[in-house]
């Protein structure tokens, strides 16, 4: 691929030029960083991994214009001018998210939170209080709910929340971001019938009459999401403000977000000139976008300061286990007339891998159920037959539960499962009964994954999940929710190792975003990005490893936390 300059001024969305041909570093977008004087960070006691990935302690660290220069320095050596004292707290390489939504996790954060709801009625309640509390906001939107925590785990209704609020549209978001639950005056407000036919990709729940229960599976809520109020950056401005003090409160210094559309996009290559971008975006565009050819044609993007790359598209290939979206290869253990949903068909499949990967950029692909991995494994094997482009690092997201036969593809196609271990923990009341036992073989299998050579990025899917990435590594390693449960751990054989779970956060990580070179490790000539905790969690009681506290963050050498 050839390299150009590109210069960039931004502008309203569609009258936006990008004077592109393909690059791979964009040289101009010229976030605003500080000149650093060597700086010493002293008793500590630190852990990173080294360019081999393997574990390694060291008591200070060195670096200088926001880049490590040396471990365990000894002070006569180098010109230092200034130093920080770690009061013995553990430093860390800053921990890499492998796939979140930064926007929706700060939307999450500015919006009806209804994680914690114990029952519909519970649920009802929030959106109530909620409703009261914004009087002027026209549309009501939340997110966080899941039925199959509730007493009698079936969907809520339209009904349930006319109760509570009728004059105003209410459209709240499942937990895993793949089924939305709506009144009767969003239905109205989108001219939802009895007669509308449920899309491609999707379902419109409806009762023994026909008549649409207020719950919209995958595809099908995109009927009632083309009537909410429109983005605009000062609203993306509010939620990446708000996602990115949230992540650096939490230790997680860069992030992979897992499909974004060209109003995003232009966004965060605004925010990128202007020097305004909290954590470190390694952005996959969505394979939806209208625009995604001219986004493919632009080329690959990574500013100097690597606080934003673009080289990779996010695919669709499914929905979600919960809300049984999830496509599978056979009928579900618990709904033996439901096989799931593929939301990209079939036929689409060719072109779209094609259309990428012959493009240069990394494929990721959401697939959850084993016929979406299988699908998808047969897909890139294709690809790769009649193009290649198998050394792009290709993704496929979540993983969550694969044919047996299929597990030692990703390893011998070098297609990369990236996967979430508070899936796992969430998913443990349910996912049996959702596939049975047998496909539990073959389900949230992490360790037989890693045994087969390949690497294994981390993250938690925020805000599906809470973004903590200490709830991430307690859960790899214990397969235990934070109550200890079940004892000895859910499918406890597919547990790992501490160190394990750790380069999943960070060196793995930072691998599946072609970023290894610059982070996920704290070895000299990688940016300083670190963190300081209360405990060290390669030496406590597995348990306790959710309990980590951040007590400061910093990008490339920059305090941008402190507890």
């Amino acid at each position: 691929m050839k390299t150009l300059r590109i210069d960039y001024t931004p502008t309203p969305r569609r009258s936006q030029t990008l004077l592109a041909g393909a690059f791979t570093v964009l040289s101009c977008l010229c976030a605003v960083t500080s000149t650093y004087a060597a700086t010493l960070v002293e008793n500590v006691k630190g852990y990173t991994l080294n360019e081999d990935g393997k574990l390694i302690q060291f008591s200070n660290l060195l670096f200088e214009q926001g880049k490590v220069i040396a471990l365990d320095v000894s002070k006569g050596s180098y010109e230092i001018n200034t130093t920080i004292d770690g009061n013995g707290k553990v430093m860390l390489p800053g921990l890499i998210d492998a796939h979140g939504h930064l926007l929706g996790l700060g939307a999450n954060l500015l919006e009806v939170d209804l994680r914690e709801s114990h029952s519909v009625q519970d649920a009802a309640k929030m959106v109530a209080d909620y409703a009261f509390a914004n009087t002027q906001q026209v549309w009501l939107t939340g997110r966080g709910w899941n039925q199959e925590l509730w007493s009698d785990r079936a969907f809520p209704t339209a009904a349930d929340l006319d109760k509570i609020v009728s004059d105003r549209p209410v459209f709240l978001t499942r937990v895993d971001g793949h089924a939305a639950w709506v009144n009767t005056k969003a239905m109205q407000l989108a001219g939802i019938t009895k007669d509308t036919q449920s899309p491609v990709g999707g379902e419109i729940i409806k009762d023994a009459n026909g008549t649409p229960t207020g719950v919209f599976i995958d595809n099908a809520s995109r009927l009632i999401e083309a009537h909410l109020p429109k983005t605009s950056n000062a609203i993306y401005e509010q939620q990446l403000a708000a996602a990115g003090e949230h992540l650096l409160a939490n230790g997680v210094t860069s992030m992979h977000d897992a499909g974004i559309g060209r109003d995003v996009y232009d966004f965060y290559l605004k925010e990128a000139v202007e020097g305004d971008l909290p954590v470190r975006i390694y952005a996959m565009v969505s394979a939806t976008d209208p625009d995604l050819t001219t986004l493919l044609g632009n080329g690959p993007i990574r500013d100097k300061d690597d606080f934003l790359s673009i080289r990779s598209v996010k695919a669709y290939g499914d929905g979600a286990l919960g809300s049984r979206g999830a496509a599978l290869l056979a009928p579900y253990s618990d709904a033996p007339h439901q096989h799931g949903l593929l939301l990209t068909q079939p036929e689409d499949m060719t072109t779209l891998f094609t259309t990428v990967i012959g493009a240069g950029f990394q494929l990721n692909y959401h697939a959850i159920g084993d016929k979406a991995n299988h699908v998808a494994l047969d897909e890139f094997e294709a690809t790769f037959e009649n193009i290649g482009g198998s050394e792009l690092r290709n993704r496929i997201e979540h993983a969550q539960v694969i044919a047996i036969d299929d597990l030692a593809r990703f390893a011998s196609l070098k297609v990369l499962p990236s996967m979430q271990p508070t899936h796992a923990t969430s998913d443990k009341n349910m996912a049996e009964d959702r596939i049975g036992k047998d496909r539990m073989k073959g389900a949230y299998a992490w360790k037989t994954l890693l045994n087969s050579g390949i690497a294994l990025p981390l993250g938690s899917d925020f805000p599906v999940e809470l973004a903590n990435p200490f709830y991430g590594l307690h859960a790899a390693v214990t397969r235990q929710d934070r109550n200890n449960q079940p004892v000895a751990g859910w499918y406890a054989h597919e547990a790992l190792t501490i160190e394990q779970a750790f380069k999943g956060f960070t060196l793995d990580a930072a691998y599946s975003g072609h970023m290894e070179d610059t982070i996920g490790t704290l070895t000299p000539g990688k940016w300083a990005d670190f963190i300081l905790v209360d405990q060290d969690i390669f030496s406590i009681d597995a348990k306790d490893i959710w309990k980590t506290q951040v007590h400061a963050t910093f990008i490339a050498g920059k305090q941008v936390f402190e507890q």
